[in-house]
C-alpha cells in the first residue's frame, strides 16, 4: 500500500513526523508538507508564483519533501509531479495541532489537503488532535488509532470515491471511534487593530469558540464525550432543494 501524507502545520510538526513513522509500519510512505505553518489557508493553490521543493529526512524508509505552496498544493505536486511514476493509494493529512471540527473544515488546511486528494480521485483522510501543543507521544498515540482505521477500511475504499473522512481524536482517554456528522462551529471574533511603531495600521484575527447546542450525532459532541469522530464530508456543494424553487422565480 502507497500512503502519500501531508499536514498544514509544516514539515517539521510532530504530528506529521509521528504520522509518517507509524503509518510506514503497515505502508509505503511518501510526505509532502508545507516548509512552513500554512493553517487555515483553505483550499488554495499557488498559481502566481512558482513553488520550491526541498528534500527533507524523516526516516530511512519514508522519501519526503518539503514544498514553499500551500497544502493543497502538497497533494497536488506529490500526485501529479514527485510522486507521479507511484500508484497513491490512500492520501493523509494531518495529525493536525488542533482540532477541525463542524464548519471549521471550511477554512482548515488539513481538511482542504484531504479533499485535494479526492479531487485526484484518491481516498483520503484529515486527522486532527483536539488540543494544541502536545506531546509526541501523544501524536504517536494517536497515529496508532489512525493504523487500526486503515486496517479497517482498507478493502473498503471504496466507501471514500466521492467523500474524505474527517477525524478527530479527543484529548484524554479515547473511548472508541463514532461515525458522526459536522457539528455547528462559531467564533466570538475578534479584530484587534494596532500601529506599528512606524505608524502602520495591522490587524491580528483571532476568537473563541462559541457554546452552541449540537445535535447529539455531530462530530463535537462525540469528541467533547471521548469519542474519536468519523466524518464523511463531500464537496457537493449545490442545495438540490433549492433549485426548483430558483426555477420558479421569473428571471
Amino acid at each position: 500500500m502507497n500512503i502519500l501524507i501531508t499536514n498544514d502545520d509544516g514539515i517539521r510538526a510532530d504530528g506529521i513526523i509521528e504520522l509518517a513513522k507509524e503509518i510506514s509500519t503497515i505502508a509505503n510512505v511518501y510526505v509532502v508538507a508545507p516548509e512552513s505553518q500554512r493553517s487555515a489557508t483553505g483550499h488554495a493553490i499557488t498559481i502566481h508564483s512558482p513553488i520550491m521543493i526541498n528534500d527533507e529526512y524523516i526516516d530511512d524508509k519514508i522519501k519526503a519533501y518539503s514544498i514553499s505552496g500551500t497544502p493543497a498544493d502538497c497533494v497536488k505536486v506529490g500526485i501529479e509531479a514527485l510522486f507521479k511514476d507511484i500508484d497513491i493509494d490512500l492520501v493523509l493529512s494531518g495529525i493536525n495541532n488542533g482540532p477541525n471540527l463542524g464548519t471549521d473544515v471550511v477554512y482548515s488546511g488539513t481538511a482542504s489537503a484531504a479533499i485535494e486528494g479526492l479531487i485526484q480521485n484518491k481516498p483520503s483522510i484529515a486527522i486532527s488532535y483536539d488540543q494544541f501543543n502536545i506531546g509526541k507521544e501523544v501524536y504517536r498515540e494517536s497515529a496508532r488509532y489512525v493504523v487500526s482505521l486503515i486496517n479497517s477500511i482498507k478493502n473498503k475504499l471504496e466507501l471514500l470515491e466521492d467523500c474524505i473522512l474527517n477525524v478527530n481524536i479527543p484529548k484524554g482517554e479515547v473511548k472508541g471511534f463514532k461515525i458522526t456528522k459536522l457539528g455547528d462551529r462559531k467564533y466570538d471574533n475578534v479584530v484587534d487593530e494596532r500601529l506599528s511603531p512606524y505608524g502602520k495600521k495591522y490587524i491580528w484575527i483571532g476568537g473563541d469558540v462559541k457554546e452552541l447546542d449540537q445535535d447529539e450525532d455531530s462530530d463535537i459532541v462525540a469528541v467533547n464525550n471521548g469519542y474519536i469522530s468519523i466524518t464523511p464530508v463531500n464537496i457537493e456543494m449545490t442545495n438540490l432543494r433549492k433549485i426548483d424553487k430558483l426555477k420558479e422565480i421569473d428571471l
